[in-house]
Parts: C-alpha cells; structure tokens; sequence
C-alpha cells in the first residue's frame, strides 16, 4: 500500500488543493505505473517464455507424426494456437494485475480522486496493449524458429496479426473485467485457468478435426479457440474469406458484450 501511493497520480497540492492535472496526465501516469509493474513482475519474461515452452511440449514430440500421418507441415498448422496461447497469457496478466489492484485497496483510492472512472480503465487497456505487442512478437521469434513462414503474403499477414491483436484486446478486456469482478487473485485465477486449459485442448489449434471422436467433433470444430485459430490459418495461407471470418467475427462480439457487461457490474457496484 506504502508503494503505491508513490505512483498514484498526485492529484492534490501541497495546501490540500486539487491540482490541475488533466485526464491524458493521469492516463499517461496511470499506464507508466501498469507498465512499471508489467516490467517487475517477470511478465516481459514469461511473454517469451510462454509460446517457447509450447512449442516444446507440442511440436517437437508430435511434429514427426502430422508431418508423415497428416502430410502437412505442422509447424505451419501449429502457428495460430501458439499465437492465441500468448493472446491468453497476456489476459491471465491482466486479469491478475486488475484483481490485485482491487485486493490492494488502489481502486478504492482512485475512485476517491477526482479522477474520471474511464482514465484507470484505459490506463490499463495500454499497459495490456503493451504487453499484448511484446506477446505477438515472442510468439512470431518462436513459431519461425519452428519452421513457419508467413504464406499470405503483406495483406495476408497484416490479416493474421490484425486478427490476433483484436482477439487479445478484447480477450483481454474480458480478463481485466473478471479480475474486477472476482475480488481476489485466487478467484481470479481459477476463473481464468479452468476455461481456457479445456478450450485450449479441446480445440483443432494442435490437432485438425478428425484426429477427435466423433462425438465430441461438433464442439471442437465450433468453439472460439478452433474458429480462431482457423480463421488465422486462412488469412496466413491467403484463402480468408467472409465465410471463414463470419464464426469468429460472432464470437469477438461475444467477446465485448461480454466483456461490457463485467464492467458494467463493475461501476455499478461501486457507484452504489
């Protein structure tokens, strides 16, 4: 608590006075302390090390089998599950990071500032842009040391990581949202964790869809990961099209009605 009221925004003259600090000040003091934090607590480490250990634990033991059992390139097939596995950690972050925040007492204090509610908000949304950035640029060192290659050409790639930053800004607004909502970091944490781990593995982001039972095909072809990870296929191999993009496009609405509705309860239960 002692720390962060050192990077609080000084809002109050020495008399007692308000300062006259406008909100892009605050918004810019507010993301330099979410970025002090992001740096602190390894996470520009883990960004790097996240997509790096996924490529272990799945391409290097399965890569020989889809190669020969699948014909495909699976360093090629393997790309968009790595990306959207470091899309979640930055919301993992952020959700812990904004659940923190709360535990701490910082969002009571802010919220007896005169401060406008939407600058902390959009302070965090920059810091996870940030953090998103830097996970888009570990997952690409890490799937071209896999053998990937970008295959779309400029519009096709500019596709794939326009799709991939949308997905992770609104995954990770959605995270943010819940991080408020559950009121503490172990809540927060088995939120988070539980979900993704099954849509995570219960997807065509490691395997294509007739590598499952039967049964359980229907889900796994139509839950967000694997439309996801499909749609960045088609745009990195230059066959995107509506038809692809419509299923993901409904579900990164989800996403932010979703993801407007925790926040909404969020402000709400604090205005009263």
């Amino acid at each position: 608590m002692a720390h962060e009221a050192t990077v609080a925004p000084r809002l109050f003259g020495p008399d007692g006075a308000t300062a006259q600090i406008s909100p892009v000040q605050q918004w810019w003091t507010l993301t330099g302390r979410g970025l002090r934090k992001v740096v602190r607590n390894g996470e520009i480490v883990l960004a790097f090390l996240s997509p790096a250990l996924l490529a272990l634990c799945f391409y290097l033991p399965l890569r020989k089998i889809m190669n020969a059992q699948m014909d495909m390139n699976y360093a090629q097939y393997l790309m968009p599950i790595i990306f959207l596995q470091s899309l979640e950690f930055t919301a993992s972050s952020a959700a812990m990071r904004s659940s923190f925040d709360g535990s701490e007492g910082v969002n009571t204090r802010f919220r007896a500032m005169p401060m406008r509610p939407a600058v902390p908000l959009l302070a965090r949304t920059a810091t996870n842009a940030v953090l998103l950035t830097v996970s888009l640029v570990c997952a690409t060192v890490a799937t071209l040391i896999m053998g990937w290659r970008p295959g779309g050409g400029v519009t096709g790639t500019l596709a794939l990581y326009g799709i991939g930053a949308l997905i992770g800004l609104l995954l990770a607004t959605v995270a943010d949202g819940i991080g408020l909502i559950a009121g503490s970091p172990q809540a927060t944490s088995q939120t988070m964790g539980l979900p993704t781990l099954i849509l995570g593995m219960l997807s065509t982001g490691f395997v294509p869809e007739e590598r499952f039972p039967e049964w359980i095909r229907p889900f796994a072809r139509n839950q967000p990961i694997s439309q996801f990870a499909g749609v960045m296929r088609s745009a990195d191999d230059g066959t995107l099209t509506w038809h692809h993009l419509f299923p993901s496009v409904c579900w990164m609405i989800g996403l932010a009605v979703v993801a407007a509705i925790l926040l909404g309860i969020y402000m709400r239960r604090n205005a009263r």
